[in-house]
């Protein structure tokens, strides 16, 4: 039996899990992200000591980034321009290549999460559609024609700017390159400043924080779906776990686009055009392992 890896490597924890690259898995762990020495250690001692009953044949990596995941790069398989301590240019790519002689995918942790969405969960079926993760970020990623869609670099749609009303919300933004982007006015982080809580989800649903954060999202949303038209939008990370946010948002994106874009999916169906994932938190590792099996089959081709 073909065993394939999934990494899912966030800024707080790595979920590492096995499966059969159609949708099972078989065993997983988590570990916090610390040092690169202590947490890739102990990925790896785990890879080794659960193989299930079959043969590891690729590894699916997502990773927090900015990331360097162009094959063509001589800086590929690195994270770059990262803060957290010891990350900084770390090679996690060639990491596991070394350790265990298999191919190794590598996108973003939204990408892979994406890559999910596309195989098992919201968006089965689809060719076209744009996965965003609201938490202590905001990241998303498109697929277009059933590809990841890849440009010089990852995409960083969390960083569109968005109007701002400094008499409505005086709160500068959180971002240390733009202050007042979209991840640096409604990401996780940015809920938790500007109303000085210990998370986003400790703010009641009546808060007047949430038609903030929907109209903020909401911005962003209309400018992608403009560029892009993807034919569904799924909205993920842990502050989109308050559902109420949901129609709060989609009220919001019509009202924006104001008939512009005049669809039955935006006029007649906006609550399944914008919608939460299928896989709920597994997106991210489900992906790793799909990537993972993608990886295998483009390297025996």
């Amino acid at each position: 039996m073909n065993l394939f890896a999934g990494i899912e490597g966030g800024g707080t924890k790595f979920i590492c899990a096995l499966g059969n690259g159609h949708g099972e898995i078989y065993e997983r762990i988590s570990v916090p992200t610390t040092t690169p020495k202590e947490t890739i250690a102990q990925i790896i001692k785990f890879l080794r000591s659960h193989k299930h009953e079959g043969e590891l044949k690729a590894i699916g990596i997502g990773s927090f980034g900015p990331i360097d995941n162009d094959p063509e790069s001589k800086n590929y398989g690195q994270i770059t321009a990262t803060p957290k301590p010891g990350w900084l240019h770390y090679n996690i790519v060639e990491t596991f290549k070394h350790a265990f002689q298999v191919p190794v995918g590598f996108e973003t942790d939204v990408a892979t999460a994406a890559l999910g969405e596309y195989e098992w969960g919201s968006a089965q079926g689809l060719k076209n559609f744009l996965y965003m993760t609201v938490g202590t970020g905001i990241g998303a990623a498109a697929m277009i024609n059933g590809q990841l869609v890849r440009g010089m670099c990852s995409a960083e749609m969390g960083h569109l700017l968005i109007p701002h009303d400094k008499i409505v919300d005086p709160f500068q933004g959180i971002c240390p390159y733009h202050g007042d982007c979209l991840e640096g006015m409604a990401s996780g982080e940015a809920i938790k400043m500007r109303w000085q809580v210990r998370s986003a989800l400790d703010l009641p649903a009546s808060h007047t924080a949430w038609d903030l954060e929907a109209n903020y999202l909401a911005a962003g949303l209309m400018n992608i779906i403009l560029i892009l038209s993807p034919q569904r939008i799924i909205l993920g990370g842990g502050v989109m776990k308050q559902m109420h946010l949901f129609e709060k948002i989609r009220e919001r994106v019509v009202q924006k686009l104001n008939g512009y874009v005049p669809t039955p999916e935006i006029l007649d169906d906006i609550d399944h055009y914008i919608v939460a994932p299928g896989l709920a938190d597994r997106s991210g590792v489900a992906g790793a392992i799909a990537l993972a099996r993608r990886t295998y089959e483009q390297e025996k081709k």
